[in-house]
């Protein structure tokens, strides 16, 4: 059995109000399978089958966390079950602890109005400071701890991603829509870009009824002497800030390309920014919500709001 092949999974635990299902969410959202407070007398029965030969999306990582409310805890019988674990070569185990300051555990407490699960009728601060005794021994023992004392949740959720990422199969789903501004603006629209001060095919008689997926119109446009450099602009942009959003853990981002009755620029300006976007590694879709939509004069009159035919 190689390393490869062995099933990775990855125990979470810590001090309660740590941030434990933060990164047991964000782990689910990047392709592992979770399991929170999994009873610790079960653990060896779920794992003792081996994984496949080959591994596939159907065999995900498994993360099991684990708190001090968690069924028959004892932290260290957990860890001489961890370590007979280890010994299974179809396995690859590691144990993350997530620590945190007893100030800002308190002042989590008193913000969400929670009861600490071993304060009982006490102050939060004695459930700290017991809970904390007894899981020193896991804290010692543990192959990655994360003081979450100065993280906020979203700070969290990037370090747990790029600690733990499985690769680029969970990257950001990025989809670039065409549409027309007089038929309404798109929901769910992450960044916008306005193609109205392009040429516009559809007053050319020739093109009116053709689409931004035809090469005559395509051509048409490509010929506006503003077309390059603004593709070249949009293409940087979006080259700086897709990383960012990707880093930052955003599952989706929708980006509107708008022109004014959505058939013609905001179409072929979407199809060449995803292309574009394609051959420097990321993974786009296209979208086209008005290219079924009959063209009418009356829309694009709309232009600038005066009617204006050119530009």
């Amino acid at each position: 059995m190689t390393a490869n092949n062995a099933k990775r999974v990855l125990l979470i635990t810590g001090l309660s109000g740590a941030g434990k299902s933060t990164a047991l969410k964000t782990l689910e959202d990047i392709g592992w399978e979770t399991i929170d407070n999994f009873p610790i007398r079960l653990v060896e029965g779920l794992l003792k089958t081996p994984p496949s030969s080959s591994r596939s999306d159907e065999d995900p990582p498994l993360a099991l966390g684990f708190d001090s409310r968690t069924r028959g805890f004892d932290p260290n019988r957990l860890i001489e079950r961890i370590k007979r674990l280890q010994h299974n070569e179809s396995l690859l185990i590691s144990t993350l602890y997530l620590d945190c300051a007893g100030d800002e555990l308190e002042r989590r407490y008193a913000e969400t109005r929670r009861r600490h699960p071993l304060a009982l009728d006490r102050p939060a601060k004695d459930g700290i400071a017991l809970e904390r005794n007894q899981f020193e021994p896991i804290r010692r023992w543990a192959d990655h701890v994360i003081d979450t004392s100065r993280l906020s949740a979203n700070a969290l959720q990037q370090q747990i991603r790029k600690e733990f990422a499985l690769g680029d199969s969970h990257n950001t789903t990025i989809t670039l829509t065409s549409f027309g501004f007089s038929r309404g603006l798109p929901s769910n629209i992450d960044l916008l870009f306005d193609v109205r001060f392009l040429s516009n095919p559809f007053w050319d008689p020739e093109l009116k009824d053709l689409t931004g997926q035809d090469q005559a119109v395509a051509e048409y446009i490509r010929q506006d002497p503003a077309y390059e450099e603004a593709l070249k602009k949009f293409q940087d942009m979006l080259e700086f800030l897709l990383p960012k959003y990707q880093a930052a853990g955003k599952a989706y981002v929708n980006i509107g390309i708008g022109c004014t009755g959505g058939r013609h620029r905001s179409v072929h300006v979407a199809e060449t920014l995803s292309k574009n976007l394609q051959a420097v590694g990321f993974s786009t879709s296209v979208a086209h919500r008005n290219l079924a939509s009959r063209p009418m004069e009356a829309l694009e009159s709309m232009q600038n709001g005066n009617g204006n035919k050119g530009n």
